[in-house]
């Protein structure tokens, strides 16, 4: 319980940081919303009424306040440019990103647990070479550009699914899950590149144990001792590694998004900030540095669980 309440402390300090941080970066860059909202041509009488009405008079830290506390409501202020609800600017699109991340991280668990485990298990063969050399060249393609050949390969040339050809998950849930697989494996192949060598390098790091030794000294064979025994140990840095794919394919998303022509969170902050749109690109920045956060408070805890040494820290 002490681990726990440590850890949810430092989650909530850090988010509390992150958004100050957030917040005071668009106070102070160039830019005056009040002049963006109503031209170059307004009288300076009505830019100092629109200055009061939107409250950028007010000290930094009033402001700051005034909006964490409306945020934590779920009053995430009003777009400058549409004059709408942020909220409900991006409610539609949240669903969107986190489908796309949550298929990213599953391709890539699905793919780099069982072959880093086969690769360990046949260290030096024939295969393990190959995957370690396709490995290399798949971590050394940025996932936008291999965004660009998945669409030219499977969309242009082998006509698996249209290019641009988007399908909302109002529309058609399979439409929409199907067309989001090639994007998926765009963002998913980087990582599950590094996992499988990492989970690989974790294996056979154990492997060399004494205790591994004396599980082969009562009897058991190497498919035994490599899931009853090695496998709990060698997890336990790959865990880690996974919550930070996990945190990094949110904000990867993003791009991906632009390739794919997917209309997600990643569209609406890049025409957001073109537009000096804050109250929207503060709420979606906080939204990915909040699941950033909590992807790495939920892995300090599984941590925990499998390592209860931790909490000697």
């Amino acid at each position: 319980m002490k681990y726990l309440a440590k850890k949810l402390a430092g989650f909530v300090m850090t988010m509390l940081v992150v958004s100050f941080l957030v917040f005071a970066a668009f106070a102070v860059i160039p830019g005056d919303p009040a002049t963006a909202m109503l031209g170059t041509q307004a009288t300076p009488e009505k830019l100092a009424a629109l200055r009061e009405q939107m409250g950028l008079n007010e000290p930094l830290l009033v402001r700051f306040g005034s909006w964490a506390v409306n945020f934590i409501q779920g009053d995430f202020g009003t777009s400058y440019k549409y004059q709408m609800s942020v909220r409900s600017m991006i409610a539609e699109k949240i669903p969107v990103t986190l489908t796309l991340t949550a298929m990213s991280f599953l391709i890539m668990v699905a793919v780099s647990i069982p072959v880093g485990l086969f690769c360990a298990h046949h260290a030096g063969g024939k295969v393990d070479r190959i995957v370690l050399i396709v490995n290399q060249v798949i971590m050394a393609i940025p996932p936008f550009f291999s965004g660009i050949l998945i669409t030219l390969l499977f969309g242009l040339v082998l006509h698996l699914f249209t290019p641009g050809g988007y399908v909302s998950y109002t529309t058609s849930v399979t439409g929409f899950l199907g067309y989001l697989i090639f994007p998926s494996v765009a963002i998913a192949l980087p990582k599950a590149a590094m996992a499988i060598k990492l989970l690989r390098t974790s294996v056979l790091s154990e492997m060399k144990l004494d205790y591994v030794r004396t599980a082969y000294s009562r009897g058991n064979n190497t498919k035994g001792v490599l899931y009853q025994h090695v496998l709990r140990n060698a997890i336990i840095p790959v865990i880690t590694f996974l919550g930070m794919a996990l945190a990094d394919m949110v904000a990867g998303s993003i791009v991906i998004e632009q390739v794919f022509n997917i209309p997600g969170l990643g569209r609406i902050l890049l025409t957001s900030i073109s537009n000096r749109d804050y109250p929207v690109v503060q709420a979606i920045i906080v939204f990915i540095a909040f699941i950033v956060i909590f992807t790495n408070f939920l892995v300090d805890l599984l941590y925990q669980k499998m390592d209860p040494r931790i909490t000697l820290d």
